[in-house]
């Protein structure tokens, strides 16, 4: 699929963003002051401007206000609602934290659990797409999910954020594995797209349009396989490997400060993979697989 930067830059940057407040929120940081004020503002901009960037992928930004009218069936819209509980539930904590007032840390903890709640309703967007085997398996939330956690960890200087980076890397590397295969395991074919499998082995004949439209532009994406297999090592090396050996080392802030541009460079390294290598099963009208 076509792999807009809009969508790559909200879930990336609010995945990291939920995932430190989450950790500010459960209390494994208790700055206070300005220090306070510091954290909870980079996880706050963090999650707000990936949220903001999603609305650039609207042909209208004004239409997300209507994400919040479908929750019942709508994964979208479930997220919409998780992220503004989410934000609101922690304010107070965090205007505890900085002005140092006494406040219930069952507050943050809550606030925490709907943060990590709101990165499961993004990845779950995707995950319920049965057009696109790639995503269509239960991997994709744990994917999400420890992305955020392990970029929560590395910016709240945890002990074992390099272990959740390693684990991070493993993920991706069974992500990889699994995805490779979706769409062949699915068994989609021209035939049972067009429902004339039962006839024998459909063939395109001719375009079903003769210039660009919607489908062709946003669905059919193709990605060479030498540029991924290069751009899936980069990936792997800057989310997970190289951050987990700084952290390792006893670097203080500037090696935090380093692991963390480094890890977001290989989650948007692998996000834009996690889209343009998705295959979505309208390609097989077009005689394409991509």
């Amino acid at each position: 699929m076509h792999p807009a930067p809009s969508v790559i830059l909200f879930s990336t940057l609010s995945g990291l963003g939920l995932g430190f407040l989450a950790f500010l929120g459960w209390g494994a940081l208790q700055p206070s002051g300005w220090a306070a004020f510091l954290l909870w503002a980079l996880g706050y901009a963090l999650a707000l401007g990936g949220l903001m960037a999603s609305t650039f992928h609207l042909g209208n930004p004004r239409n997300a206000l209507k994400a919040f009218t479908q929750w019942r069936t709508s994964w979208l819209s479930r997220e919409a609602w998780a992220a503004v509980a989410t934000l609101v539930v922690l304010a107070p904590v965090a205007l505890a934290d900085i002005f140092g007032l006494a406040l219930p840390r069952l507050v943050g903890q809550i606030g925490g659990t709907l943060a990590l709640l709101t990165v499961f309703t993004t990845a779950m967007i995707y995950t319920q797409i049965r057009a696109v085997p790639r995503w269509h398996h239960w991997l994709t939330p744990v994917m999400f999910l420890t992305f955020a956690l392990a970029g929560g960890a590395m910016l709240a200087d945890r002990a074992w954020a390099p272990v959740l980076l390693v684990v991070t890397g493993i993920v991706l590397l069974a992500v990889w594995r699994i995805g490779d295969g979706a769409f062949a395991r699915a068994g989609q074919t021209m035939g049972t797209a067009t429902g004339l499998d039962t006839l024998g082995v459909p063939s395109v004949l001719d375009p079903a349009h003769t210039a660009g439209n919607y489908l062709k532009r946003e669905m059919i994406f193709v990605v060479g396989r030498k540029h991924a297999a290069k751009l899936r090592k980069i990936a792997l090396l800057l989310a997970s490997v190289l951050p987990a050996l700084i952290l390792f080392l006893p670097s203080g802030v500037w090696g935090i400060a380093l692991a963390s541009c480094l890890h977001l460079a290989g989650a948007l390294a692998a996000r834009w993979l996690f889209f343009a290598e998705a295959e979505h099963v309208v390609g097989l009208y077009y005689g394409a697989r991509g």
